[in-house]
């Protein structure tokens, strides 16, 4: 590093070696970690990279960047009903970083490592020609052959959301427009919500037991709702109809749906939204409400899996749903 910064072995031993204490990350004293899974379990791995002023703001706290930063992988391992066991990182530190940004960083990490029960396990830590980017592989263990995967879904399947759809995409709303609260009527507490879900997103971790037992399959809800179900659709090679007045969702999207049904598209469909879809047997449909109820993680039923090709359908009051929704979110 320039100046008088710590140089890369000092900023392993000062700032990330007190974060690995899983016996597998070696301390963080050699070039590799060391990881087995439990007996009858597999690894599930999964990497997700994030840009500054492209999946957060440059101006962000440290502590919530590098929560979105973990949260976001540990949502796609809930998705696959695995429990998180640890995560590597590879940190692109931007020119002008100082050592307060970093230690506030790394206090972000440990907070969550200490809420979701995950250590770091390695990494490396280099200089960014082009701002912060940060890239999170996280590793987690589900039983052997138990994986839940997007491809499951079967015809006569039940469609599950956890949480509430949209928040996210209204609260980057927010952030670029400063006025979109207001020319769309929120409170300030819809307000504080939206932005809050955008900035922090809450992995449905306590779900995965719940994915293993009743789901056929299941993904994290991360490129937008209708997206989403695509994919789904697609993988198992069937239809996915969606009933619009039951997807959940907050006071904040539901004054945005009355006061302008077009915006309120773009944000049900925008994305970052990290709640779990899940295609559920419908005899186990009752079941699997219930005890996601008693998680503190309560799913909503919207829709049905039928015999298809990989399309998407929405309907309302029984009747084909029309509305201009985008994409989902593009990572090119």
């Amino acid at each position: 590093m320039d100046g008088d910064r710590p140089d890369e072995f000092t900023l392993i031993k000062r700032y990330f070696a007190p974060l690995a204490t899983d016996p597998g990350s070696l301390g963080l004293t050699d070039d590799a970690a060391v990881l087995a899974p439990e007996a009858g379990h597999d690894l599930v791995l999964t990497k997700d990279m994030l840009a500054a002023d492209i999946h957060f703001f440059s101006e962000d706290a440290p502590e919530a960047i590098a929560a979105k930063a973990l949260r976001v992988n540990l949502s796609d391992l809930a998705a696959k009903g695995a429990r998180p066991r640890g995560y590597l990182m590879g940190l692109a530190l931007p020119a002008g970083w100082t050592e307060t940004w970093l230690e506030r960083f790394c206090n972000g990490l440990a907070a969550d490592q200490a809420a979701y029960d995950v250590q770091l396990l390695g990494g490396d830590t280099i200089r960014s020609g082009n701002g912060l980017q940060i890239s999170i592989t996280a590793i987690g263990e589900v039983e052997t052959g138990k994986t839940v995967r997007r491809s499951g879904a079967r015809p006569g399947d039940i469609l599950f959301v956890s949480g509430t759809i949209g928040d996210a995409a209204a609260g980057l709303e927010a952030r670029l427009h400063p006025q979109f609260s207001r020319e769309h009527d929120l409170t300030e507490s819809e307000e504080l919500h939206i932005l809050d879900r955008y900035l922090l997103p809450r992995p449905r971790t306590r779900l995965a037991v719940l994915i293993t037992r009743f789901a056929c399959a299941a993904l994290d809800v991360s490129d937008g709702l209708i997206a989403d179900c695509g994919h789904m659709a697609k993988a198992s090679a069937v239809d996915i109809t969606i009933d619009v007045e039951r997807i959940p969702l907050s006071g904040a999207l539901q004054h945005l749906k009355v006061k302008s049904p077009q915006d309120f598209a773009r944000c049900l469909n925008g994305g970052d939204d990290y709640e779990i879809l899940a295609s559920v047997p419908a005899g186990e449909a009752v079941a699997f409400q219930r005890a996601a109820q008693v998680t503190g993680c309560p799913v909503t039923e919207i829709g049905r899996v039928d015999q298809g090709l990989g399309g998407v359908h929405l309907t309302e009051a029984g009747k084909p749903f029309q509305c201009d929704f985008n994409g989902g979110f593009r990572h090119f």
